[in-house]
């Protein structure tokens, strides 16, 4: 029988900063249950909430009420920020817009630097983290430095270090920000195939209505609210509501009926 328990939940989080003496709402009473297998993507304009909303989720900002229940466990109740942060670390792999470097090592030791600091020999935690590259067609590049790479081919490593210690859930927050078009497609293809191939749960921050195609639902955020939530079927229906930047809504339209044609 499937498992029917969400991986994730929030039940009616709130998040309310302080400006001096004035209270600042942000997140105004979300709730959400992220199911394992789903590739969520968090949609919506600069300032909707979706960044304090995935900080949440991960353990890294409190909500002001409410509770986030990550595997069953509260994620804010009687935990301090370092059990928080070893859950992350055993259960979420992160992929950030900008990947952070240690500029002195090659791919391949920065790939295996997580391992090391859990406590792996050497050899082993390079012999996983080759196989993390090879999985993002990166072998090539495993002896050189980060920065010698273009913008794409640092994104693929950064997501081999994400995924090197076999989490159930990958976390990609704006992950094709910096990258042009095609870069930006192989990310999405790559975390797409983690998702439907490994069985990865896929948690996705974007404002490009360009990538809803890969997901399998979606939520709309909107002035620190859940607009909606759609699956797959009902994805058009959340492209009428969505304006972008360099599209309106129907082109926006002819591009995803294009794309899944």
């Amino acid at each position: 029988m499937a498992d029917i328990q969400p991986i994730i939940e929030i039940k009616d989080i709130h998040k309310s900063f302080f400006v001096g003496s004035q209270e600042i709402p942000v997140l105004k009473g979300m709730s959400l249950r992220i199911m394992k297998g789903d590739f969520l993507v968090i949609i919506g304009p600069s300032g909707s909430g979706k960044s304090t909303l995935l900080h949440s989720l991960l353990g890294l900002e409190i909500p002001t009420t409410g509770e986030v229940q990550f595997f069953d466990q509260n994620m804010y109740l009687n935990t301090t920020e370092d059990d928080r942060s070893e859950m992350r670390k055993q259960h979420i792999g992160l992929v950030y817009q900008q990947p952070n470097w240690i500029r002195s090592m090659t791919v391949i030791e920065n790939v295996a630097f997580p391992l090391i600091l859990r406590g792996y020999r050497k050899e082993l935690a390079h012999d996983i983290a080759y196989q993390a590259l090879d999985r993002v067609n990166m072998t090539n590049w495993a002896n050189q430095v980060p920065a010698e790479l273009s913008g794409g081919q640092q994104q693929r490593v950064a997501l081999s270090r994400c995924i090197v210690h076999n989490p159930e859930v990958v976390v990609a927050d704006e992950p094709t920000g910096n990258l042009d078009f095609e870069s930006g497609e192989e990310i999405m293809k790559l975390l797409q195939s983690l998702n439907v191939n490994n069985k990865k749960t896929v948690i996705m921050v974007t404002h490009d209505v360009e990538y809803l195609k890969y997901a399998t639902c979606a939520i709309r955020v909107f002035n620190g609210a859940i607009a909606g939530y759609f699956t797959k079927d009902k994805m058009e229906d959340l492209i009428d509501q969505l304006h972008t930047k360099h599209l309106d809504k129907n082109e926006n339209k002819q591009a995803y009926d294009k794309q899944n044609k």
